[in-house]
């Protein structure tokens, strides 16, 4: 079948597009009295929100602040001559710049370029006027700017800067989660700490620009190199004597870490230069297994808890080169080096040692990025990126998998030896045009991905164990009705009970050991239930390209009212969809502003706009893997060969199934049409807060489903049931007709109390439900879809943060970051298999009496785990989990030696240069909605007047020693059923939680 999208129809929309941009950008006549240009660090990029300040003999006349393309444009300046003067964090103009404004109808351009003040880097507290209001998109309320000493705040480990960051940018992202932006570009690897300029967080949600929702968009801009040499070297350690105990482990859980890293920035020539970042991580993390086995001896049910250590190594190497290649043109070009060696991985909750896993992933990045300034009106930007990855997994032992549902993982890991190799490539040209009182931004971007996948899965099998409804036994494991035969579609009260995954384990045991024959262990409720295995061809084969253009329009109609306009089309291949066009719109207006009020109290913002979401390429992977000809998955309901693994041509003497895969030829790229109102207000004492409201609607979210499940009411037991395709197995359509809809109020508040304090912090209120949570969600019953639309994933009701800077006596400074939320949502599953379609996604069924034979009692209601026809199924994700807190604090003191730096002394540090990767800023429109004004929250490592600075400091995570759990397990057949046996996770190496309060010494060393 073929999934190529129409060529004619997409070069008709293409070029219909085009033509509206570049007749778009005609439009619009310069002022009077305006002082207009760029604001350009010495790498040719763009920076956003400089300070441009124009003055004449007297004194400054006015100021302004750079938009977020770098943009300025000062009106109603009187004629005569005058001094314009530029300046951001960590960047200076080296001398002021002359103009002569005439007062004729052309404005005067001007293009101001900022240099790397290596000498001058840091900023006082003190000269921070504290956020502001405006109906600049640079200055929305909820654009949350982190640099300089802001990013010191949070973790130098990239896994849990990670984290922080996703905890930053909220839940407002959508189904699909954030994106997060590495130089204007998509995916790539999280680059050090040290490297990083500038984060952007939830700037600009409805710019044109990006396919993504705004909101939960994370930008990251990598530093530049510098006029004048400098660096810094440091060292991070971690021991578990200074950590706590986690709570669901019987001891302490070993942890080691130690990582080294450092930066060098300088010329190269007078047109070139460069930054290099290195980092290495070596940690031995502890992971804890927490699971429920059955001793090998006595063949009794024992709770299982150990410890065990996975050792990693994490190498990154980054260099990057800023060239000048003439007047107005630059080139960046930037290499990164990623090695992951990762041992012993997946082993950890309910998975045994011998689930052990060896990874070994390499990744490597190349960015080109030539800049021109075309005129002083248009600035055009060309970026290309090859992202390279390599995943090589080999697992510790060849083994059959044990798998008991809920209760613990044993045997081999499936993953065999498993090779990924994949390229994404992203080409990119964007343009902005300034006309006026219009800003026009228009471009393209072309995404390309291959993927050579080499995967044997469960090419040595797993057995399965899952609850189900057999014959009570005594102490002899002897039934207490001797030959009953147990039958869930009509119960037995006197003979027969409900029984776990690990009865059914510890059964087959024992009755294997009593020598009796499978069918009788079966009848007695002994037995796997299913045995799965892979076939064929390892080897599959990915291409896949996507095409999203775009054009936008950020209208000044008056000096407080501002109207942008964008349009956005995308389309790819591998589905028949090219009818994803996405306008966006915003305005920003601040009532009361006037020349005589040039700072409004008020600002309020609206938007709306549709954002789609790619069909994934490794949906594509999978369809074409498990197509029943590539690859063959084998499925045996009831083997009674247990612990022999049958060849691939022996079990034809079995009833065997196959588990495929489909695309939906219909299915068209899901997409979320969001809205959002805005008030924003400035308080005293450099206070800023707003309050938003977002309306999310998401149409054609993916799902899939099972389109070959037996008839209803013809499946009573194994062998029975008329299916639509026959008898041949599932057949999972994965198909674009899922619903989503979020509502959100968004209280976000910021102040720069006194030059010592400041703090930041939002709460979030929401409200999410769907009936899909991915392409992978499949309905619990076949028949229906009630009770499938419920709380998704996201349905965390209340979220909140509180980040800041606080500096102490003797220029100690504190930096907490404070993360709470109510719980979120989980499925209940019955662990059961009751419409026979062997995938043991059915739900229990909720119970009118607890009389009723096999009825379950649980906090959640009287449950069953074999629903009767006409019985009300448990809607989706029913179960709560626990809500978490966690305080994480950073304590730094720096010390200064060395001859005095020139100019002021600086207590934080300040941002960075302009970087050339995206380094204009996110280009779209302004007025968006937002969620307050920009902005960092300080903190951090600072910097004294010295030349050289050591910083020590500590960091924390869990300072409280708070316990959180982490997920609930939902398998109402499982002995753990209803109960967490694991921290709440943290990211990456941290993902399993060896200890619940872990401490980082850190020392920093800069010149």
């Amino acid at each position: 079948m073929s999934r190529h999208v129409s060529q004619n129809k997409m070069l008709r929309h293409l070029s219909g597009l085009w033509l509206l941009v570049f007749s778009a950008a005609m439009f619009g006549q310069p002022g009077s009295g305006v002082v207009r240009g760029v604001v350009t660090d010495e790498s040719g990029a763009l920076v956003p929100g400089a300070k441009v300040t124009v003055s004449n003999a007297s004194g400054p006349v006015k100021s302004v602040t750079a938009a977020g393309d770098g943009n300025y444009s000062v009106t109603g300046i009187p004629p005569g001559k005058y001094l314009v003067q530029a300046a951001s964090p960590g960047l200076v103009q080296a001398q002021p710049a002359t103009v002569d404004v005439s007062g004729g109808l052309q404005p005067v351009s001007l293009n101001l370029q900022l240099r790397v003040a290596a000498e001058k880097q840091e900023v006082t507290v003190q000269e921070n006027p504290g956020p502001t209001i405006s109906v600049d998109p640079s200055q929305n309320a909820g654009a949350l700017i982190l640099r300089g000493a802001d990013l010191d705040a949070l973790s130098d480990d990239p896994d849990d800067l990670q984290a922080d960051l996703q905890a930053l940018a909220g839940p407002a992202a959508g189904p699909s989660g954030g994106q997060i932006y590495i130089d204007g570009f998509t995916g790539g690897t999280l680059p050090a700490k040290d490297s990083i300029r500038e984060i952007r967080i939830n700037q600009n949600p409805f710019s044109p620009e990006f396919d993504k929702l705004g909101y939960g968009r994370i930008e990251i801009l990598t530093k530049p190199g510098s006029d004048k040499f400098h660096g810094n070297v440091n060292f991070n350690f971690g021991d578990d004597v200074f950590n706590s105990r986690n709570p669901y482990a019987q001891a302490k859980a070993p942890f080691l870490q130690r990582e080294y890293g450092g930066t060098l920035s300088g010329p190269i020539s007078h047109k070139a230069s460069f930054f290099l970042d290195v980092f290495d991580r070596d940690i031995h993390n502890g992971n804890i297994i927490n699971a429920f086995t059955v001793n090998p001896t006595t063949l009794a049910e024992n709770p299982f808890n150990t410890v065990f250590v996975a050792p990693q190594n994490r190498l990154r190497v980054s260099p990057r080169v800023d060239y000048q290649l003439s007047k107005n043109n630059t080139l960046t070009v930037r290499y990164g080096f990623t090695r992951n060696n990762i041992q012993d991985q997946g082993v950890g909750n309910l998975s045994l040692t011998q689930r052990a896993v060896h990874q070994l992933n390499t990744d490597q990045t190349v960015q080109v990025v030539e800049t021109a300034v075309l005129s002083s009106k248009v600035i055009n930007e060309t970026r290309f990126q090859l992202y390279h990855t390599n995943s090589n997994q080999l697992a510790n032992f060849d083994l059959p998998t044990i798998n008991v549902q809920g209760s613990f993982n044993g045997g081999g890991s499936q993953i065999g030896h498993s090779i990924d190799t994949e390229n994404h490539y992203e080409l990119q040209n964007y343009t902005t045009v300034a006309s006026g009182v219009h800003s026009w931004k228009f471009g393209i971007r072309v995404r390309a991905v291959t993927i050579d996948n080499i995967s044997p899965a469960n090419f040595n099998g797993t057995f399965s164990f899952f609850g189900g409804y057999a014959p009570t036994l005594d102490a002899n494991f002897q039934p207490v009705v001797p030959g009953i035969i147990c039958d869930p579609s009509n119960p037995n009260p006197t003979g027969c009970e409900n029984i776990t995954s690990l009865d059914r384990y510890q059964r087959t045991l024992v009755f294997q050991q009593m020598g009796l024959a499978p069918s009788a262990l079966q009848l007695l409720g002994g037995g796997a239930s299913q045995f799965s295995i892979s076939a064929g061809n390892p080897l599959i084969n990915v291409n896949q390209v996507d095409i999203g253009t775009y054009v936008g329009d950020d209208w000044r109609v008056k000096p407080n009212f501002t109207l942008s306009l964008g349009l956005r089309y995308e389309t790819q291949t591998n589905i028949h969809d090219y009818r994803d066009w996405a306008p966006r719109i915003g305005f920003a207006w601040a009532p009361g502003q006037s020349k005589n009020n040039p700072r409004p109290k008020l600002v309020l913002r609206g938007g709306f706009g549709i954002f789609y979401d790619r069909f994934g390429e490794q949906n594509v992977e999978t369809a074409d893997r498990y197509n029943g000809i590539t690859q063959q998955s084998y499925v045996v309901t009831n083997p009674d060969f247990y612990p022999n693994i049958p060849s691939i041509s022996q079990l034809g003497q079995f009833l065997t199934t196959q588990k495929t895969y489909e695309i939906a030829s219909n299915l068209r790229a899901p997409y979320i049409m969001q809205s959002a109102i805005t008030a924003e207000r400035q308080l005293p004492r450099n206070t800023t807060v707003s309050v938003s409201y977002l309306n999310s609607h998401g149409l054609h979210e993916l799902r899939s489903q099972d389109i070959n499940a037996p008839l209803e009411g013809t499946y009573t037991r194994p062998g029975t049931g008329v299916y639509p395709y026959g008898n041949v197995g599932p057949i999972l359509l994965m198909e674009s007709a899922g619903l989503f809809n979020q509502n959100m109020m968004i209280a976000n508040v910021r102040s720069q109390i006194n030059s010592k304090i400041s703090l930041n912090g939002f709460y979030m209120l929401g409200r999410s439900y769907s009936n899909t949570d991915g392409v992978n969600t499949v309905p619990a019953s076949p028949y229906s879809m009630t009770g499938e639309y419920a709380p998704s994933a996201l349905d965390i009701r209340n979220r909140g943060l509180i980040a800041g800077s606080i500096t102490t006596k003797w220029d100690i400074r504190l930096a907490p970051f404070i993360t709470m939320n109510s719980g979120a949502p989980f499925d209940i599953i019955s662990g059961t298999d009751p419409y026979g379609t062997t995938l043991f996604y059915a739900r229990p069924g909720i119970a009118t009496s607890a009389n009723i034979p096999g009825v379950i009692s649980t906090p959640y209601g009287l449950l069953d785990p074999n629903p009767k026809p006409g019985e009300a199924i448990l809607p989706r994700d029913f179960g709560r989990s626990p809500g978490q807190i966690m305080v994480n604090l950073r304590l730094a003191k720096t010390f200064g030696f060395g001859p005095a730096r020139e100019g002021n002394p600086g207590r934080g540090s300040g941002g960075g240069g302009g970087g050339g990767d995206r380094g204009r800023g996110p280009g779209g429109m302004r007025g968006m909605p937002g969620m307050g004004g920009p902005g960092g929250f300080g903190g951090g490592g600072g910097a004294t007047n010295r030349r050289y600075n050591l910083t020590l400091s500590v960091q924390v995570r869990n300072l409280l020693n708070h316990v959180n759990p982490g997920p609930i397990n939902g398998t109402l057949t499982s002995p753990l059923f209803g109960q967490s046996n694991t921290l709440a996770g943290g990211f990456g190496a941290f993902a399993e939680s060896g200890n619940n309060r872990r401490l980082e010494l850190q020392m920093r060393f800069t010149f």
